[in-house]
């Protein structure tokens, strides 16, 4: 389970500019996000789901009572000044563990997509990140006073959302691999491609994502391998291997246990 938190709402609506506001940005982004991990499998909560006001204490009680195994909470940046500053940063209480992966994972994935890379940093201060009891991070995707940001966040809305959905499913999928015993999981993988050049590897990732697919890459036995989701339920991974390929993609769907 992922508990998704979109920051501010009700009377709180966050950092604004010309009229817009974060916690509208917020919620419209994580709300996408979810969607995509869900129909990739993932269980995912929401702190909130509509324009409501909750303080950061009550956020982080939600998520503990949840039992979720990460907390992701969506915002977006402001500078003193307009168009200062650009780009996006994920913050995390301290650069260590499976939050740290997620967090370069998502960070790398925005970079792609042609935002500035500020990078990860570690903010123990922050609420959400300190009274959490499960792996944290807090995206910050772009500065809402920057015009540049907002137009990338708007034109690109899809695109941005696929990237983060695709950050989190790869570290979701490289941890279980990792910890879960082979008796207790098998994983339905669905691939369209494998390359020794990452390059190649690469362009097919990106149009993947441009086609609205959260793909994401796995580097094993000294190839770049392009996954389209990693699924618990056959049924899914069927559902998805159908879709590429009306799509016009050659697939190849194996079932295994993870590898320790």
């Amino acid at each position: 389970m992922r508990k998704l938190q979109s920051a501010h709402g009700g009377a709180d609506a966050g950092a604004s500019y010309k009229g817009r506001l974060e916690k509208d940005d917020n919620l419209k982004l994580a709300l996408a996000v979810g969607d995509i991990l869900s129909q990739n499998g993932v269980d995912v909560e929401y702190t909130r789901t509509t324009d409501i006001y909750q303080t950061p204490f009550e956020k982080a009680q939600l998520a503990n009572a949840s039992g979720a195994d990460f907390f992701i909470s969506f915002h977006r940046n402001s500078s003193p000044m307009p168009n200062q500053y650009n780009g996006v940063e994920v913050l995390v209480y301290d650069k260590s563990g499976e939050k740290l992966d997620m967090a370069e994972n998502i960070n790398g994935a925005l970079g792609e997509l042609g935002f500035r890379e500020i990078g990860v940093q570690a903010r123990p201060g922050l609420v959400v990140l300190r009274r959490t009891k499960m792996p944290a991070l807090l995206i910050e995707t772009g500065f809402l006073n920057t015009d540049a940001d907002n137009q990338k966040f708007d034109d690109e809305f899809s695109e941005i959302a696929q990237s983060i959905a695709s950050g989190i499913l790869g570290t979701l999928n490289e941890e279980t691999l990792e910890n879960e015993p082979p008796e207790h999981t098998m994983y339905y993988r669905v691939q369209t491609g494998s390359f020794r050049d990452r390059a190649n590897a690469d362009h097919m990732l990106y149009e993947l994502l441009d086609q609205g697919f959260p793909a994401f890459l796995l580097y094993e036995d000294g190839m770049y391998k392009v996954q389209v989701g990693a699924f618990r339920v056959l049924e899914n991974a069927v559902k998805m291997e159908q879709k590429l390929r009306r799509a016009g993609y050659s697939t190849f769907l194996t079932a295994a246990p993870p590898t320790l």
